[in-house]
Order: structure tokens, then C-alpha cells, then sequence
């Protein structure tokens, strides 16, 4: 008895079983890169997204109490109208028809007696109308006119009169929900790869809320910004105005390590070296401290 071979095998398969498995390992790479590009735009994508609602969220929380202001006022209005001008009708008391009396406003002021008086025969004593005009002295018209013209450039620095709307608020009335979705937006504008438009936004917060929670924040990431730009001189300003004026800031460590990095590009190796030094003197056993001793190490005796 003769054993006959199967017949032809099915495409993709061999004579053993196995399917060929080099055509799959080649794609495979194509595949996760594809994936991991995908999913970091989708990522980015989303957190702008995030952005936008959270704006948005906080603008309609903001015209809901608005709407709910104006909705008590309205009805004070007419309670206020209601109570100046009763309708007429039959005095109130106890002599109304069937014996019932006739129910007052609530919170109405009790009606009072309008007794009249009658003037006096005696004239009212006359008043002094004329009175002196004082001409400056000549040293105040100066010193106003000194002020008056130091004054002037600094508006016309400043430009027009603030618009309507956002820069006509101060910055403490403003909502800190609405704040806080700007420095959210401005921060992921840099790592969606805007750099420039997230450093114009954060110098612009930092500039016009000082005293803001995020505001030592937005400086050090302003400077991040800058030093990704290769703008190290400008970068080691945001720094250095994050150290001068929040000391006590939770980004003051970061941003002296940061600010040593741009003084090195900067070939100025000994104001790098002193800001190490200020760490280790300062914030001994923090991870910035520990950074800084080995960057100590590695820089050039």
C-alpha cells in the first residue's frame, strides 16, 4: 500500500504547519509606531479639549449667578412697586364687608399720620453767597504740572483705555475658575508644541495676576518655555524674576536648578556654581540639593 501526499497546502501555510512569521515581525514595528503617534496627538488633542470645557464650564457658572442677581433685583422691583402704589380698593380694617379685614403687604411700612407744619413769621437769616477766589501759589501749579507730565508717558505706554470686558476688571475681581483654565490652557499650549504662544500667554498671567497661586508657576514655566526656543538670556530673566518675587514658592528650587543650567549656557560658570552652593545651604536633602551637588561635581575646577 502506496501513501499518497496531501494535496497542494493552502496559501501562507507550508508543508510543516507553521505559518510564516518573518512578514509579521517586519510590520509589527510599523504597527506600534503607528499606534504611539496616533495616541499622542489623540492625547494632546484632549487636554486642549479638557481646556476649552473647563472654560467654558466656568463663563456659564458666571452668567447663571449673574441671571440669578438679576432675576432678585427684578422682584424686589415689583415688590417695592407693589408697596408704593396699592391698588384702590376700600380701607383697610376692620369695618370691611362680611366682617373681614382687608390683608396688608407683608413687610410694608406702617402708614403714618402727614401732619403739616406751619412756617415761621420770621424771615431765615441771610446766607453768605460771596465767596473769595484763591489764586494757587506758583510752586503747587508746578508740582501739579511736574505730575501731570510724568504721568502722561506712562499712559501712553500702557495704551488706550482698557476694553471692555477682561481688562477692565481688576485682577482680584476676576473669576479663579476662569484663572485658573488660562494657566491650564497657556501650560498645554507648550507641550502641544505652541512654545511661543504658551510663553506670550504665561507672561501675560504672571503679568496681570501677581498674586495668583500659579503665578511663580507660570514664571517658571515661561522661562522652560524660552530655553526650548534657545532664548537663554531671556530665559534666565523669568528666573531670576520667579527667585525675587516669590521666594517662598513652591518653584523656587526648580528654578534656581534651572536658572544654573542657563547661566552655564551662558558661560558665566560662577554664578552657576553659587546658585548650586545656595541650594546645598539653603534646601539641604531635597532632590534638588542632590542635583545640585552633582552638578557641582561635574563642573571644571
Amino acid at each position: 500500500m502506496t501513501l499518497r501526499e496531501p494535496g497542494p497546502y493552502p496559501p501562507g501555510i507550508s508543508r510543516s504547519g507553521a505559518p510564516p512569521i518573518r512578514r509579521l515581525l517586519a510590520i509589527a514595528p510599523l504597527w506600534v509606531l503607528t499606534a504611539c503617534a496616533t495616541n499622542a496627538a489623540s492625547r494632546s488633542e484632549l487636554q486642549q479639549l479638557q481646556a476649552e470645557l473647563r472654560v467654558a464650564r466656568a463663563e456659564n457658572a458666571r452668567l447663571a449667578q449673574r441671571l440669578e442677581r438679576l432675576e432678585l433685583r427684578d422682584t424686589v422691583g415689583r415688590a417695592r412697586a407693589s408697596t408704593a402704589s396699592p391698588p384702590a380698593g376700600p380701607p383697610s380694617g376692620p369695618a370691611a364687608a362680611g366682617g373681614d379685614a382687608v390683608a396688608s403687604v407683608p413687610g410694608a411700612p406702617p402708614e403714618l399720620a402727614v401732619v403739616k407744619l406751619k412756617p415761621k413769621l420770621q424771615p431765615a437769616p441771610p446766607l453768605p453767597t460771596a465767596v473769595p477766589v484763591v489764586e494757587p501759589a506758583a510752586e503747587q501749579m508746578e508740582m501739579l504740572i511736574s505730575e501731570a507730565e510724568a504721568v502722561a508717558p506712562a499712559a501712553a505706554a500702557d495704551g488706550a483705555a482698557p476694553a471692555a470686558g477682561r481688562a477692565a476688571l481688576p485682577p482680584d475681581a476676576r473669576d479663579p475658575d476662569v484663572l485658573e483654565a488660562e494657566y491650564e490652557q497657556a501650560v498645554a499650549a507648550l507641550r502641544t508644541g505652541n512654545v511661543e504662544g504658551g510663553v506670550a500667554r504665561l507672561e501675560r498671567f504672571a503679568d496681570e495676576n501677581p498674586r495668583h497661586p500659579r503665578a511663580d508657576n507660570a514664571l517658571y514655566f515661561r522661562g522652560l518655555g524660552l530655553m526650548g526656543l534657545q532664548e537663554f538670556p531671556e530665559a534666565a530673566q523669568a528666573f531670576e524674576a520667579l527667585l525675587k518675587r516669590y521666594p517662598a514658592g513652591d518653584a523656587v528650587q526648580d528654578g534656581m536648578l534651572r536658572l544654573a543650567e542657563c547661566q552655564l549656557r551662558l558661560k558665566k560658570s560662577t554664578e552657576a556654581r553659587e546658585l548650586y552652593n545656595r541650594l546645598l545651604t539653603q534646601y539641604p536633602g531635597t532632590a534638588a540639593a542632590s542635583q545640585a551637588e552633582q552638578r557641582l561635581a561635574s563642573l571644571p575646577r
